[in-house]
């Protein structure tokens, strides 16, 4: 069945607050918070939907916008490349934080193939404006369709939503309602089922979220199935899928889909925008709301750091942290 926890309105300082008037430097985050990642030092990063990004060192909170150089204030991913340099993907490009300045990439569509696969390069979602994604190597950010791996013609319904590398290197997509992709360095491999299409009722809540676990199941943003992949010696993607949960509990389940999800030894965190956060352990799903002060709170993020603490980032009540069985507000 699925449990549900004792509700938790506590909050946990974790930090310091901050003296204002002091440029950059804010007290607090937007409430609105869609996107979490911890850089070098220890240094926190958290993406906004509409107030830019916060840098959280444990003790300064400091608040970046478009008036500092970022292409956009609302902040769709986060990631980091050898060199200690962040990345912001968001609807309108993607912006390099070099530790003193922003820059925006210029992407390039290539006169040639540019599918490649190398373990330095950086791949961003294409703001889901095409078929396909963005990849750097580090000097050029390349645009790239998915046609321009074996000709076929994506629609719309193909547009980018999430990206994830494997244990093996290789690169996920998943898209708006055209299914799951892996590129796996010579050429896509599809995987098309139903629960990954739109619903019946015309819903499409897009595959967010692709992981793997930790027995190699992979996880396509929702609980109804898991798969296991093949690889063929031609390079086909062969799979098989198996439930993830009985069907009384996919039957309390008001919609099956997450946004986002986490793998934390044995057990996977997800997110799910009207339902709180699951945690799926030993074949039971638990569900966890998260309260406020406020309206029901919608979780949209899960994030576990490099010390194994997870975080969960929501739409419209700031940060949680998982602290002594219960997800606690967290207040720099």
């Amino acid at each position: 069945m699925i449990a549900a926890v004792p509700k938790c309105t506590a909050q946990l300082p974790l930090g310091s607050h901050l003296l204002s008037g002091v440029p950059g430097i804010t007290k607090e985050i937007s409430q609105s918070i869609w996107v979490m990642f911890e850089g070098k030092d220890h240094v926190y990063w958290l993406g906004s939907n509409g107030s830019g990004a916060y840098r959280y060192d444990g003790k300064n909170l400091i608040q970046y916008t478009t008036a500092d150089g970022l292409c956009s204030n609302q902040i769709r991913g986060i990631q980091a490349d050898s060199m200690g340099n962040i990345y912001f993907d968001t609807p309108k490009g993607v912006s390099k934080y070099d530790g003193k300045r922003f820059e925006t990439l210029k992407p390039v569509r290539p006169a040639k193939n540019s599918w490649v696969l190398h373990g330095g390069d950086l791949w961003f979602n294409g703001n889901g404006e095409t078929a396909g994604a963005c990849r750097y190597d580090g000097k050029t950010l390349y645009q790239l369709e998915f046609a321009d791996v074996d000709g076929r013609k994506y629609s719309s319904s193909h547009a980018v939503y999430s990206i994830y590398r494997d244990d093996k290197g290789h690169i996920w997509f998943g898209t708006l309602t055209g299914g799951v992709a892996r590129y796996d360095g010579k050429k896509l491999a599809w995987i098309v089922e139903d629960e990954l299409k739109a619903l019946k009722d015309g819903r499409a809540p897009a595959i967010r979220s692709v992981l793997q676990d930790s027995e190699g199941w992979y996880w396509l943003s929702h609980v109804v199935y898991k798969y296991r992949v093949n690889s063929a010696a031609d390079g086909r993607m062969t799979y098989q899928k198996t439930k993830c949960v009985s069907d009384r509990q996919r039957a309390k389940l008001e919609l099956p889909y997450y946004t986002s999800a986490v793998a934390d030894g044995g057990k996977v965190w997800m997110t799910n925008y009207n339902e709180g956060v699951w945690l799926y352990e030993g074949g039971t799903l638990t569900q966890y709301p998260l309260t406020g002060n406020g309206p029901k709170v919608r979780p949209i993020y899960v994030y576990k750091d490099r010390g194994g603490h997870i975080w969960v980032c929501t739409d419209n009540a700031g940060v949680y942290v998982w602290r002594n069985n219960e997800f606690v507000r967290f207040v720099p």
